[in-house]
């Protein structure tokens, strides 16, 4: 397997993604290298087998993801249980901060909500320390994100809960697995598809309807209150995308390219229908070659990328670097599984975490954000949710 995988793809619609992740952040998945020229296909069934790189399957997850609906699963997702014992609260655990987020944006002050994968961690490859199996064992509930996204933590779950517990696999119910997509980090001879189904807010409004159903049938007696946050939360997120689609049409249609530290944005690129026209994602954790990086500017050069984009949680000197030679702006704002702020900030949340993402693209590449900056980001009940640091 080369060191580097080179993908030049095209997806439908009138923006353009453009990712590549950085040597620092690199090792989510296998390599793989294919191409397809610049100037490719226009029709929506040949820009998705484009964007798909020759797997089949993959183009036609892609054209399904950009129609999303919650499926009706979502809502009936759960076991029903007895009455909690007097005086006990409902326990749930779950996995990444977004995650985590979402959920307690449901429980509100009804149910005790403790994360487990440390803010800053890369959740890919996080280990979870013995000291959690006695978190899993007194929980009633555990959400994963699922997609192999946090396997050590799924398996620790399932083999440590009490009798009549649950692990929640929120992304398999989500979506069918042949609506799961398969990339330059995720490639499908890897065995895992891209699990960042959160980025896509429609896919996160999912996750809530999910939290809800499960919430309310664990604790019958507060079922209302669970069904009614996750149906507040599902219109925030339907507000956030509506917004974001506004912003979008304002960004002119040659730049709505957007070059990334992390393959994070795959089912957002599909829903919003913006166009992957590259990635080049290095496969180990040692910096490119003077070579790729040249290759890389010169594609960067050749697309007239007006800005690349690097964490702010994983800065990445290479971007850096990149932007300065390629002379395009370096912008190291986004995050996709860190939540902006400390708890119990106002804007620590995942809703907070979108609106911060989708101001950044936007604004950076030319486009109007003020409606995305008048977001109501604030939570739709109180979070009391532990945030491991």
């Amino acid at each position: 397997m080369d060191a580097t995988t080179i993908s030049f793809v095209r997806n439908r619609g009138a923006g353009a993604l453009l990712v590549v992740a950085a040597a620092v952040l690199a090792g989510c998945g296998d390599g793989r290298t294919s191409s397809t020229p610049a100037s490719g296909p226009t029709t929506t069934l040949d820009v998705a087998d484009a964007s798909a790189g020759g797997d089949t399957a993959t183009a036609a997850a892609i054209r399904k993801d950009a129609d999303f609906t919650c499926p009706a699963a979502a809502g009936a997702a759960g076991r029903t249980g007895g009455p909690l014992p007097e005086g006990h609260t409902l326990q749930v655990a779950t996995t990444v901060a977004p995650i985590t987020s979402i959920v307690a944006n449901v429980a509100g002050d009804r149910a005790e909500v403790h994360g487990i994968i440390p803010e800053g961690e890369d959740s890919h490859t996080y280990e979870p320390k013995p000291s959690v199996a006695a978190l899993l064992t007194r929980s009633a509930v555990v959400f994963v994100n699922g997609l192999s996204l946090e396997d050590p933590t799924k398996e620790l779950a399932t083999t440590n809960i009490g009798p009549g517990a649950q692990v929640i696999e929120l992304g398999s119910i989500v979506l069918r697995p042949d609506e799961y997509i398969y990339d330059f980090s995720f490639p499908r001879d890897g065995g895992k598809p891209n699990p960042h189904l959160w980025t896509n807010p429609p896919m996160a409004g999912c996750y809530a309807t999910i939290a809800g159903s499960v919430l309310a049938k664990a604790d019958p007696a507060n079922a209302d209150y669970y069904l009614a946050n996750a149906k507040a939360f599902e219109a925030r997120t339907d507000d956030l995308s509506a917004r974001f689609e506004a912003a979008s049409d304002t960004v002119p249609e040659h730049d709505r390219e957007l070059l990334t530290y992390h393959d994070a944005y795959a089912y957002f690129a599909a829903y919003f229908r913006w166009r992957i026209v590259g990635a080049i994602q290095v496969s180990s954790f040692e910096d490119p070659t003077p070579k790729e990086v040249a290759d890389l500017i010169r594609q960067i050069k050749a697309e007239k990328v007006p800005a690349i984009f690097g964490s702010e949680v994983f800065p990445s000197p290479v971007l850096a670097q990149i932007g300065k030679e390629a002379g395009v702006k370096y912008v190291d704002k986004l995050r996709d599984d860190d939540l902006p702020g400390a708890p119990g900030d106002p804007d620590h949340s995942y809703l907070g975490l979108m609106k911060s993402d989708f101001v950044t693209m936007v604004s950076s590449l030319g486009g109007d954000a003020s409606g995305l900056r008048a977001f109501d980001a604030t939570d739709v009940a109180v979070d009391t949710a532990d945030y491991p640091q």
